[in-house]
């Protein structure tokens, strides 16, 4: 099935969580949500038969940096009440992504005609819910300027196994000046619950990434030269995971594509 590329939206931002999932579910939000709804927490997402849910739950407890859980639903539910009331995890993502055995077979912006009643659903935290409190600071989020996707890339940094579940870190990436990536750092600790402080810092070819300007997922983006590359572990990971464990069906969302919660940033920042 050929993949099409992900359109961009040119619309204002909805600025609340609800706001984003209506217009999302009515087809008016089709791009990137980094910086839609300020101050409501994103999150990726993770779709899979209830047989391998127990073996999931516990590959995000082994590795709560790349896949901090923060709400998950019961089987066939698609729902998950802790983060939203009004939410249909099976519209309110801009994009999709359809796995059978290991491989992407479709990117759709509705994932209802292949709902089934086994499917549980998990929702990772994402690293789009801190950039607030770095821009609060006055560091330059530099694809939301751009209007862009983040950077994404796949690592040589192994992840902790569970059951079947195994396979590559994946970082997302921004380019800050030293001084900024020390303040980032500071920031971004208190966030745990949405991926914490970065994992790398410079020298990407140190966590196996070879080429900073051909990012795996989402847009490359300039890193000048007083600045450095800072990378934080991303909820994308479980697409690498996915990738090499190769169930037979799964769903995740596309990359940039998040679910907007109704919780606050605020509830998940450590004081």
């Amino acid at each position: 099935m050929a993949i099409t590329p992900m359109r961009r939206d040119d619309t204002a931002a909805p600025h609340r969580g609800l706001a984003a999932r209506l217009a999302i579910r009515a087809g008016a939000h089709r791009g990137p949500t980094s910086g839609l709804a300020p101050g409501y927490v994103q999150g990726n997402l993770a779709i899979l038969p209830k047989a391998l849910a127990a073996d999931f739950l516990r590959f995000c407890q082994l590795n709560p940096k790349p896949c901090p859980l923060i709400g998950s639903s019961a089987p066939g539910d698609w729902r998950v009440p802790a983060l939203a009331q009004d939410l249909d995890i099976r519209t309110d993502l801009p994009r999709y992504r359809i796995w059978r055995n290991g491989e992407l077979v479709a990117e759709p912006e509705d994932i209802r005609d292949v709902w089934r009643d086994d499917l549980v659903s998990f929702v990772i935290g994402c690293s789009f819910s801190f950039e607030e409190a770095l821009m609060a600071d006055g560091i330059e989020m530099r694809h939301i300027v751009r209007g862009s996707n983040v950077p994404m890339y796949r690592t040589s940094i192994a992840t902790s196994e569970a059951g079947p579940f195994h396979g590559p870190m994946v970082v997302s990436m921004r380019p800050m000046t030293p001084a900024n990536a020390i303040r980032a750092i500071q920031i971004t600790t208190r966030f745990p619950s949405v991926h914490g402080a970065p994992v790398h810092i410079g020298k990407p070819e140190m966590i196996g990434i070879k080429d900073i300007a051909k990012p795996d997922y989402g847009d490359a983006i300039e890193v000048r030269g007083d600045e450095l590359p800072v990378f934080w572990a991303c909820g994308v990971t479980p697409q690498s995971v996915i990738a090499t464990v190769k169930p037979d069906f799964c769903i995740t969302h596309y990359p940039g594509s998040m679910l907007v919660t109704d919780r606050k940033n605020t509830e998940f920042a450590i004081m």
